[in-house]
């Protein structure tokens, strides 16, 4: 098992007067969503992708995946069983799909981002893929940075930038770090 941690974008403090500008580009970004089945990071049982071109949506996907074991501890969180993934593809399978949807992106948004990027890295392991290579971008980071909100779980984000939000949902969990990003780049924080 590899210890390396993921590619995350840094955080410089803010300055005394002004929040500052986080100098990255952001032409091209994908927020990107897990739901995992159990405690292994390699459980994975949910996944979605917003891809944001030029600071606009240009496609939503979301897809269920097979998990490596039937028992799932978190289903009353994400509402998804081992029956409802049990015929779906394995995260290999998924892979090329994917893979796709994340080229050219200057970096993936997620919300507390190293849990998303160590989920990404155990499936790639899992399955002897080479992990996506562009950093990671942590939407609690960014929505403490530019706007100090606290406490800085996905509904208060939301519900401070009035995002609709259906928790635990991938695709809306998703979509709302994509909408951060944009709220951040409006605002002068990217």
């Amino acid at each position: 098992m590899t210890t390396d941690k993921p590619n995350m974008i840094r955080f410089p403090p803010p300055r005394s007067a002004t929040r500052g500008r986080l100098k990255i580009e952001t032409d091209c970004f994908v927020a990107l969503d897990f739901e995992t089945a159990d405690y292994g990071q390699d459980s994975a049982c949910s996944i979605a992708l917003i891809r944001v071109e030029n600071h606009a949506i240009v496609h939503r996907e979301h897809r269920l995946i097979r998990t490596p074991r039937q028992g799932f501890t978190f289903s009353y969180l994400h509402g998804i069983t081992w029956q409802q993934v049990a015929r779906e593809p394995a995260f290999p399978e998924l892979w090329p799909q994917i893979m796709p949807l994340l080229e050219g992106a200057r970096f993936i948004a997620a919300h507390n981002a190293s849990f998303d990027a160590n989920v990404m890295r155990a499936c790639c392991a899992a399955a002897a893929l080479p992990p996506p290579q562009p950093p990671y971008l942590c939407t609690v980071k960014l929505a403490r940075r530019t706007w100090n909100i606290r406490p800085t779980k996905l509904p208060d984000v939301c519900q401070h930038l009035g995002l609709t939000l259906k928790h635990h949902d991938a695709l809306s969990d998703a979509e709302a770090c994509a909408n951060i990003v944009l709220a951040a780049i409006r605002e002068g924080a990217l």
